[in-house]
């Protein structure tokens, strides 16, 4: 690796939640000072590049922040659209979410995510009905493992349908975060 890059911590300003990791060199520094957009250094391709360039999911930065010793940079933005190149508003995403929404994007033949997305957000819906009441079953009268069994297809079936949706966990997220702030202030 180059010894001039450094890693760029990438942070939502308004939610606090990590977006991606990256890496800025002097010049990609510069830019993103002169621009207020966030630019990157792309060790693969080996060139600067500005993010949202292809995507049009651009970062436009509100705050730089060097760490103690200078070698990484916290960059707090606010985003235009998902940060992550596979359309999740974070590259630190659950895997089962990258799996789902992965599948969601290629639907390739054979796949069971493919399969319920097939019959839109409503089957996703059934199917996730279906799942929960088999989880309070569970819950209510059989075995740890039998529970826990049944509460993850509960959670996948969930990313099912929120992927039918269009939708990204972390939208429950913030609604969650949002309702403890309010509890809070209670």
């Amino acid at each position: 690796m180059r010894p001039d890059l450094r890693a760029a911590i990438v942070q939502d300003a308004a939610s606090g939640r990590v977006l991606m990791l990256a890496w800025m060199d002097d010049e990609a520094l510069r830019l993103t000072r002169e621009t207020g957009e966030a630019h990157f250094f792309s060790r693969s391709r080996g060139r600067l590049w500005r993010k949202g360039e292809t995507s049009g999911n651009t970062l436009a930065v509100e705050e730089l922040r060097e760490d103690c010793d200078g070698d990484a940079i916290l960059v707090r933005v606010q985003p235009a659209g998902p940060a992550c190149h596979t359309g999740a508003v974070s590259c630190f995403a659950p895997w089962l979410w990258r799996r789902v929404s992965e599948r969601a994007a290629t639907r390739p033949e054979g796949s069971y995510v493919a399969t319920l997305l097939a019959g839109g957000p409503a089957a996703a819906a059934r199917k996730l009905g279906e799942e929960g009441v088999e989880a309070a079953l569970a819950g209510a009268s059989e075995s740890d493992e039998r529970l826990v069994s049944e509460l993850a297809d509960l959670w996948f079936a969930s990313y099912v349908l929120l992927a039918s949706r269009g939708l990204d966990p972390a939208a429950v997220e913030d609604e969650l975060a949002r309702r403890a702030a309010a509890a809070a202030e209670r």
